[in-house]
């Protein structure tokens, strides 16, 4: 390399000597010679001084080899689908075999389980569920608009279907606040349709149709039905046909979502919009369940600004209050709180969790039985709750057309919900789960149910979080939660006919308080992200403020076009190096960073594409201070006028002769002379984007200015060369493609040099 670089610069000399040779006159052709003879022996003599050297002494240098990327063979798509549908379309009996133990994770963990080290876990945890369960299914009734029976159906097919069907060993499955709402706002929507009453206790109170005084010779008027698959429906049986025929479809959605490997969708619910979306259905479940407290009949509000509305027409109609219902209400609450706060602050002493809602349902049930609190003082109740099951039934899909659409935000949230939380407890755990799998497991915990009368499920973190704490091992304890929820269906659920609606409310109210008290995180999350923050309080008003469908739909939105003005308003910097060590850092961020001289290097801090090429160039022409269109402008009018200059001049002179005043394109010496773009920070550019490289260099190069890549990852590469960005077969690319910046900064130093001893020879 060094003898290289000796012949080079010995040439480079002669050169230099031929040019000023050419501007002597002819008549000093002796000194010519003598000095053109002088030059070449000079020339010979260090050249030959340089071979001469041994190598003994000095190793010569060998320019170290580039990186060589791999040959990749990419077979014919036609080669690819006939060997994946061969593999695919194969049957065989370990196939199968794999297909339905896959199908059925039951059938793989079960034959392997550890009675003497898991029964006792799962049996407390299943109990303790259980009895949670029972309660919270009556309760959550009141929110999808339905009889409280066909909760505990919910509860009881949904822990069956997962334990033969789910991968995660900890979730619980089952009825959940937020998808009930969901439910009911459909639900409340079509009876209203069909011509049903909203009011609460539409059918007479046996209170209101007998009188000690009046006889029993009163006119009822008949209950309204509707045809339904030739059949007439009251008003509740319509109810739960809806909330079934909205269950079926979200099932039949997340059935596909899995066939089709869609859970990427779930990547587009950001952990913070999810937080506002839930926290903002909490404050309508709030809103739906307060006037339950207050004891007052008013039909549940239809349209958008559910909570505004409602609030409104609670204190329109405040006078109405049931003084019974109140004061059940504060006692409930105050009990169940304190309940809460012992479980929080004890937590670690207590070994089971406080089964504070079965005490007070079993309470309350007692205390409005025996003192016939719905006769008497008119308060409302959960009404009769027959035992057994019901016939199974096809939903209707005479219904389905209108509640499709209503169906895929309910399919879309009990996925995201049931895979987060199973992966979250897995990795607590140390086992994996299959997001898949996960998915046709509550998709047929809403299909299956679907004909047995129940509505939309999904993973529940409160339960959930119990059956951890309560030493859960495997599903068994979801297996034990369902024969709790059956003994009830058997024998106990008459019992429940004297309970208030009011406990219910208060039951479902206190369960908000995890999530209510999220809005105490808010300035914590300002504090950690701005951009965050602003998602969940956006995502929480307008589920709150608009209605839980379209909250869903603008958080979605707005999270993804806070992603999409990140990348349009990136980062940008120049960058300077850190003392005498190959690293270039961000000069506003770090302190004694060396300037490289006469050398910018911009760095951007997202990908280049169509929708912020404005973005980049602008911040570019800024952080370099030269705009080379603007730049090319004004040395034309330069130009221009020292042409005019130059004729004015020659007139003033008297020069008469007719010939064009040639005047060099006038050049200002810029502060740089070349400009180093560090694509460590860009993950993939589009075809805008290379074009924009390409006007890069062609528009800098008019005004003499170099434009070199560091830094790009092999997507980059790729693309540049498939836009011949590096020229025909890429002849270019050892000129504008560098590995490091540094590479890059030594390489415009020597191209620097080189072209000022060309001029400086001019």
């Amino acid at each position: 390399m060094r003898r290289h670089h000796t012949w080079r610069h010995g040439w480079c000399r002669l050169q230099d000597t031929l040019k000023l040779l050419l501007l002597w006159s002819a008549a000093d052709s002796l000194w010519i010679f003598s000095l053109l003879s002088l030059c070449c022996l000079l020339f010979f003599n260090d050249t030959m001084e340089e071979v001469s050297v041994s190598p003994d002494t000095e190793t010569p240098l060998v320019p170290p080899l580039l990186l060589e990327r791999r040959a990749r063979q990419q077979q014919p798509a036609v080669a690819v689908l006939k060997s994946k549908l061969k593999k695919g379309l194969t049957c065989s009996g370990p196939k199968v075999r794999s297909t339905l133990t896959g199908f059925f994770p039951v059938v793989r963990w079960l034959p392997k389980y550890k009675f003497k080290e898991y029964i006792w876990g799962d049996l407390m945890s299943g109990v303790i569920v259980g009895i949670i369960l029972v309660p919270q299914a009556i309760a959550y009734c009141l929110l999808a608009g339905v009889p409280p029976i066909y909760g505990l159906y919910t509860s009881f097919y949904a822990n069956i279907i997962y334990f033969l069907m789910g991968t995660s060993r900890h979730v619980s499955v089952g009825i959940f606040s937020l998808m009930s709402l969901m439910v009911g706002q459909v639900v409340v929507r079509e009876v209203f349709l069909a011509g049903f009453d909203l009011s609460e206790d539409s059918t007479p109170s046996p209170h209101e149709l007998f009188n000690d005084t009046a006889d029993f010779n009163l006119t009822v008027e008949p209950e309204l039905t509707v045809e339904v698959m030739g059949m007439q429906l009251g008003k509740d049986s319509f109810a739960i046909s809806v909330a079934a025929a909205v269950t079926f479809l979200a099932g039949v959605y997340q059935i596909l979502m899995a066939v089709f490997r869609l859970g990427f969708v779930s990547v587009y619910l950001s952990a913070p919009m999810l937080d506002g979306f839930a926290t903002g259905a909490s404050f309508t479940i709030l809103t739906v369940q307060a006037k339950y407290l207050l004891g007052l009949k008013i039909p549940r509000y239809q349209g958008y600004g559910t909570v505004v509305v409602t609030w409104i027409n609670i204190f329109a109609n405040i006078h109405k209050t049931n003084l019974c219902d109140l004061i059940t209400s504060a006692i409930c609450i105050a009990i169940l709180v304190a309940g809460k706060e012992i479980q929080d602050r004890y937590k670690d002493r207590l070994k089971i969790p406080l089964p504070t809602e079965l005490v007070v349902v079993a309470g309350a049930t007692l205390a409005s039985h025996f003192g016939e609190f719905n006769t008497r003082y008119h308060s409302s109740v959960s009404g009769h709750i027959p035992t057994g099951f019901i016939p199974p039934q096809v939903p209707a899909f005479s219904m389905m057309p209108r509640v499709a659409l209503d169906a895929i935000p309910l399919a879309v949230i009990s996925f995201a919900f049931t895979v987060s939380l199973s992966e979250m407890f897995a990795k607590k755990h140390g086992y994996t789960v299959r997001p898949n799998q996960e998915m046709v497991a509550i998709g047929l915990c809403n299909v299956v149910p679907s004909f047995f009368h129940c509505f939309t499920t999904s993973a529940a973190l409160a339960k959930t979080m119990v059956k951890d704490s309560t030493g859960c091992q495997t599903q068994v304890s979801s297996l034990i939660s369902a024969l709790v929820v059956l003994l009830v269906l058997l024998f106990f659920a008459p019992y429940f006919q004297a309970l208030q609606k009011c406990v219910l409310a208060c039951i479902i109210i206190v369960s908000l308080r995890g999530a209510l008290r999220k809005f105490r995180d808010v300035p914590a999350k300002w504090r950690a992200s701005r951009m965050d923050a602003i998602v969940w309080l956006v995502a929480m008003s307008a589920t709150a403020l608009i209605s839980v469908e379209l909250g869903l739909l603008v958080g979605i939105v707005f999270s993804m076009s806070c992603i999409i003005y990140k990348t349009q308003n990136p980062k940008v910097s120049l960058l300077g190096r850190v003392n005498d060590i190959d690293l270039y850092e961000d000069m506003e961020e770090y302190k004694n960073l060396t300037v490289p001289g006469r050398i910018k290097i911009f760095r951007f801090q997202a990908p280049l594409y169509f929708a912020n090429k404005n973005a980049f160039l602008k911040s570019l022409y800024k952080a370099v201070g030269i705009e080379p269109f603007l730049e090319l402008t004004k040395r034309k009018k330069a130009e221009k006028k020292e042409k005019d200059k130059s004729k004015k001049q020659a007139k003033t002179n008297g020069e008469t002769t007719n010939f064009d005043v040639f005047v060099g394109l006038v050049q200002r010496e810029l502060e740089f002379h070349t400009i180093v773009l560090d694509c460590s920070a860009i993950p993939f550019i589009d075809s805008t984007g290379m074009a924009t490289f390409k006007a890069l260099v062609k528009e800098y190069k008019e005004i003499n200015v170099s434009v070199l890549l560091a830094c790009c990852n092999t997507s980059i590469i790729d693309a540049l060369q498939k836009g011949e960005f590096f020229g025909k077969n890429n002849k270019d690319i050892s000129s504008l493609l560098f590995y490091t910046v540094h590479a890059a900064v030594l390489h415009a130093n020597r191209a620097a040099e080189e072209r000022k001893a060309e001029d400086s020879v001019v």
